[in-house]
């Protein structure tokens, strides 16, 4: 069954004609007006004629769920072909709308249904918000009331080869015990503003857009600058993994059954658009690199076939209560990489690898991840020593999640996070084994036996989106800010030295270093201005520069500088080949672009 259900201000409607199918009514039914209603548009399909009870028990289960969000004050039950073109018989269709108005009916919901099988005239007013429009398929197994009897999880401690009861674990870390207390509901809220938000807006690196939909952010020179050093370095990590890049579109039809099965998982996280078609924004990669593999042809040969994009956007309409700063966002940048293994044995290698890139992220990044680690308990029946062996990686207890059932379309997932200043995790990197989506979308390989066969996709983002990693860089400088100056990795900050110039007479000279500094892949500025070397030497500090020194003429005739370092605190004397030498060793492999501002910085704008 297909339901569009509206929250209306109102809906006028008035019998027309008869059809072949059309049910005998009163003539009071030929036409009808309610008020602040919930109007279920319905169309019954073919496959409802093979368990007609079920699908009466699950639409009536989803109409009340809607209600309970929008508290309409009418249910209205309004047969509507259009939505299908697999229709059912119109006798068991009329059956199953008389059989929800009486299941609401005895529930005390004020409903009506409007005749089956005529021509009508209607007249609808759309509230406009952003629940006032959703769609829905029903479908026999998509009861959510058995969904609320789901057995719960169960929850350990996986350290080493040793599993422990929670309440038994001695906690020796604070960050792991918040994520513990997190999710098992009994730690920090969700409320409060991160430090990282005041941050961002601080260093000049991204801010609020008043004049676009909330969570959608406006990036600045610095910022737009980490972003692209961010995406440069998944690039190349997911390309050195043999992923092909490739670019796919950001709008999706829900009128396609396989991408609305799978985007019906984020129910109102859809970010819809208002257009002709019935169109959403994608939430991630997965649409375009599933319909990709699906009109390719692939052989065991073949596997396992790698494809990554960076979605720039990616978007979730998330609560606009809970949209805050780089977080929770509605429009964020998400590095998508799929692998398309032969079955879930094979994904297991590959699981492994990535496993161990995820980890890699973090000492690039120098941040530090807590681990959940979760399966089906038929998964982790089967796979028990392998999931040790991976949770071994990381050297540190892990928390475990094991469901009595597979509720999602994977079987096993790995979620690395770091915690926010307020104790909260940010969810960064991830990888999880999908048993469901290549069959949804018809993605199949060619065999070894001459058979065509279904393969298992791992999803991984090596890093999270692009937007929480620099949320958790920012968090990270909040929490140590009492036992070290706050700072980026030197390859991400957006200004690696500083040259600052004590008068006039010594630009000449601090060009010459400029020249020599940038030519080396160093972004290097010289702050020219006519104020004092105290002051913009105070300057340089709050922008976090790693290396900052003064010339003038000792340091001229010298050819010697005090550089201060931000990492330790310290003066060192150093040549301008020691310092090149210094800042190439710490940024060695990483990616590399040039500074997106002038140089001077008397002629720079202030954004903030």
């Amino acid at each position: 069954m297909r339901i569009l259900l509206i929250h209306s201000d109102y809906l006028n409607y008035n019998v027309k004609n008869k059809t072949p199918v059309a049910e005998e009514i009163e003539e009071v039914k030929k036409k009808g007006s309610f008020d602040e209603s919930l109007v279920v548009f319905t169309a019954v399909e073919k496959d409802d004629e093979n368990n007609p009870e079920a699908i009466v028990k699950n639409l009536v289960s989803e109409v009340k769920k809607a209600n309970e969000q929008v508290k309409a004050e009418n249910i209205v039950l309004y047969p509507y072909a259009h939505l299908s073109s697999s229709l059912s018989s119109p006798k068991l269709a009329v059956q199953i709308l008389k059989d929800a108005e009486e299941a609401l009916l005895a529930e005390n919901f004020n409903v009506k249904r409007v005749p089956f099988g005529w021509y009508k005239a209607f007249e609808i007013s759309c509230k406009g918000h952003p629940l006032s429009e959703l769609s829905r398929t029903i479908t026999v197994d998509d009861n959510e009331e058995e969904k609320t009897e789901r057995k719960p999880s169960t929850w350990q401690i996986l350290n080493g080869n040793e599993l422990i009861e929670i309440d038994d674990f001695k906690f020796e870390n604070k960050t792991f015990k918040q994520l513990v207390d997190y999710e098992l509901g009994r730690g920090a809220s969700d409320k409060g503003e991160p430090p990282h938000v005041k941050l961002m807006r601080e260093k000049e690196i991204c801010d609020y857009e008043s004049a676009s939909d909330v969570g959608n952010l406006k990036w600045y020179p610095k910022g737009r600058l980490i972003r692209d050093l961010l995406a440069d370095y998944v690039y190349n990590l997911v390309v050195n993994q043999g992923a092909m890049p490739i670019e796919t579109p950001i709008f999706y039809d829900l009128d396609n059954e396989a991408i609305y099965q799978h985007a019906y998982k984020f129910g109102e996280r859809q970010y819809r658009t208002d257009t002709k078609r019935n169109l959403m924004l994608r939430f991630a990669c997965c649409f375009g690199a599933f319909r990709v593999m699906a009109d390719s042809f692939l052989t065991w040969k073949n596997l396992p076939a790698k494809l990554y994009e960076l979605s720039t956007y990616s978007f979730r309409y998330e609560k606009k209560g809970e949209v805050v700063g780089l977080k929770r966002l509605r429009a964020f940048t998400m590095p998508d990489f799929h692998s398309f293994c032969a079955d879930v044995d094979a994904s297991l290698e590959e699981f492994s690898n990535q496993t161990e890139m995820c980890l890699q992220t973090g000492v690039d990044l120098e941040l530090n991840f807590e681990v959940i680690f979760r399966a089906t308990q038929d998964f982790y029946d089967e796979h028990k020593e392998w999931m040790y062996s991976i949770a071994s990686k990381f050297e540190k207890p892990v928390l475990l999640e094991i469901l009595p059932e597979r509720h999602h379309y994977w079987v096993c997932k790995i979620d690395l996070a770091n915690i926010d200043y307020l104790g909260r995790p940010i969810e960064n990197p991830t990888i999880q084994i999908d048993v469901e989506s290549a069959k949804r979308f018809g993605i199949s390989y060619l065999g070894e036996d001459a058979s065509q066969h279904t393969p298992t996709i791992l999803h991984c983002s090596p890093t999270g989106s692009i937007e929480r990693v620099l949320c958790a860089l920012l968090e990270k400088t909040a929490i140590e800010i009492n036992e070290k100056s706050p700072k980026l990795p030197t390859w991400l900050s957006p200004i690696q030295a500083r040259i600052i110039t004590v008068g006039e007479k010594h630009k000449e000279f601090a060009n010459t270093l400029y020249d020599k500094i940038n030519a080396a892949n160093i972004r290097v500025d010289v702050d020219d201005r006519d104020e004092s070397v105290g002051k913009k030497i105070r300057n340089a500090s709050k922008e976090w520069i790693p290396y900052i020194f003064v010339v003038g003429d000792n340091e001229k005739e010298s050819g010697k500088f005090q550089v201060t370092v931000r990492e330790t605190g310290e003066k060192v004397e150093m040549t301008c080949d020691e310092l090149i030498n210094e800042i190439n060793e710490k940024i060695n492999g990483m990616p590399f672009r040039r500074l997106p501002l002038p140089k001077d910085i008397s002629k720079r704008i202030n954004f903030q």
